[in-house]
């Protein structure tokens, strides 16, 4: 059996692991000149700068990609436990200090509001019930066939669905501050906590389960294991070469043609592209023959785009933990103008990553190494990024500067930014978003783009696009997913 992967993301290099295991002849496909997708890695002058994810939760699904072959993971890779995961700030500059030590979460709730300790403990034990559903049971499960869904509508009714995050989150907990930390979690894989359907409070227990890990040398490390494995077990990587056609004959893939016109033949592909992007740049239009089909593509609604602004400093800013959430003035109005008015706010709420924190090899001696995400309108918005783009990095230094990093501008030595047209021209997403389509309950499981392709026969997709979602748990899920059905 020969297989094709499209892409190599964490999705896509784990289809073609899991496809040589069953001893497919197996061939992975990168534009690109390095692997990762998503979680490509820069550098520059010495900094090191992950280009994606860098929370790594649930690592099980990483380690037993290596021991699918017999190998140990501690020989390719170092993931780290961190204390503190996440280290909230307000405008008001209180801080809240998120980890997987109940105690300290307990005492630190009790200080902000004695009452929502008992829900804080309900919430937790709600949210495992979903994670013994949502997770454990369904996130390798194909949604393929209408029944499947059907069949699991009543549980997941039972366990709220229909309702959002933060609904889900204010039945526990009554304090703003409180509902905000705990109802971000869908921010994390492209969503509003007031529109992402309350099966994704799974995350809130997934966390507390395997505790959030940092890769030694940075999350690319885990791609750069990857590589020397699939080199090992005799993966062909093509580098530097776009798909720029999926060939098929009566609705039968038989192979790709890349922008060098050369073809290679297979009886799967398996594509960790975007599934809009697939469907409209690489197939020959007979997806549209489908009236439903079109019906459920236009219909889709895609998460939000991400600004990124990379920095490095000459000064250490040894105040900074290594994951901070910065939470501005308001919240839902600006998920608001983000997701539905599709406009730009000035009250921004940012994520800060501070490798350097855990990894002093992240930037050179003396220096410390950032990065700042900022969720920001998909390009259906029309923003010019190439006139936005400096006045969102000054918008952001000014913050950052104001919040929690004093004398920031004069400190920068290393800087880049990417935006939402990084993510439609380089990763070919649709309209630029971060995280492919929102994770709502009418955009999941059956509802998102299938693994298996509902018009192609042996076209297949992993990744954030597809069942069961976004973030790197979701699309290591979906390649065991696909496991179920190749």
């Amino acid at each position: 059996m020969i297989s094709i992967v499209i892409g190599s993301g964490f999705g896509g290099i784990a289809a073609a692991l899991r496809l040589k295991a069953k001893g497919h002849e197996v061939t992975l496909i990168e534009k690109h000149q390095d692997l990762g997708g998503r979680a490509r890695v820069f550098r520059k002058n010495g900094f090191t700068f992950d280009g994606g994810p860098t929370v790594i939760t649930a690592p099980y699904l990483i380690n037993e990609l290596f021991e699918l072959f017999k190998k140990d993971p501690k020989d390719y890779i170092e993931l780290s436990p961190l204390k503190i995961w996440y280290q909230f700030i307000f405008e008001d500059k209180s801080k809240f200090n998120y980890s997987g030590n109940e105690n300290e979460m307990k005492a630190q709730i009790e200080e902000i509001n004695k009452e929502d300790v008992q829900g804080y403990e309900k919430l937790v034990n709600f949210t495992k019930k979903i994670f013994d559903k949502g997770f454990t049971e369904l996130a390798d499960v194909p949604f393929d066939k209408p029944f499947v869904m059907m069949q699991q509508l009543p549980a997941l009714l039972k366990l709220k669905s229909y309702k959002s995050v933060y609904s889900l989150v204010s039945s526990y907990i009554k304090n703003e501050k409180l509902r905000r930390i705990l109802s971000m979690h869908p921010l994390l894989v492209g969503g509003n906590p007031f529109t992402t359907t309350s099966i994704y409070g799974l995350i809130l227990y997934l966390e507390k389960k395997w505790g959030i890990h940092y890769s030694m040398g940075g999350t690319g490390n885990i791609i750069k294991g990857f590589e020397k494995l699939m080199n090992e077990v005799g993966i062909k990587i093509i580098k530097g070469n776009e798909v720029a056609k999926i060939i098929s004959k009566n609705n039968k893939i038989t192979g790709v043609q890349l922008n060098n016109n050369s073809n290679i033949d297979a009886d799967n592909i398996i594509c960790n592209a975007d599934p809009p992007a697939v469907y409209e740049k690489l197939l020959d239009g007979k997806s549209n023959n489908s009236v439903l089909f079109k019906w459920k593509k236009n219909r889709m609604e895609y998460s939000m785009g991400l600004f990124v602004y990379y920095f490095g400093t000459k000064k250490i800013y040894e105040n900074v933990e290594h994951h901070t959430i910065k939470f501005g003035n308001k919240y839902k109005e600006h998920l608001d103008d983000i997701f539905n008015k599709k406009k730009l706010n000035d009250d921004i709420s940012y994520y800060l990553h501070r490798p350097s924190a855990t990894d002093k090899s992240m930037a050179p001696e003396g220096n410390d190494c950032f990065y700042v995400l900022v969720p920001v309108p998909n390009n259906q918005s029309g923003i010019d990024w190439k006139i936005e783009g400096e006045k969102m990095k000054k918008l952001i230094i000014d913050k950052m500067e104001k919040d929690l990093m004093p004398n920031l501008k004069e400190n920068i030595v290393e800087d880049f930014y990417l935006t939402p047209d990084y993510f439609e021209e380089d990763l070919n997403t649709k309209y630029g978003s971060g995280f492919s389509i929102q994770p709502k309950f009418t955009q999941s499981a059956y509802f998102r783009f299938h693994n298996k392709s509902e018009i192609y026969e042996g076209l297949y997709f992993v990744g954030a696009g597809t069942h069961p979602g976004a973030g790197v748990p979701g699309v290591l899920s979906s390649a065991k997913v696909l496991d179920n059905i190749i």
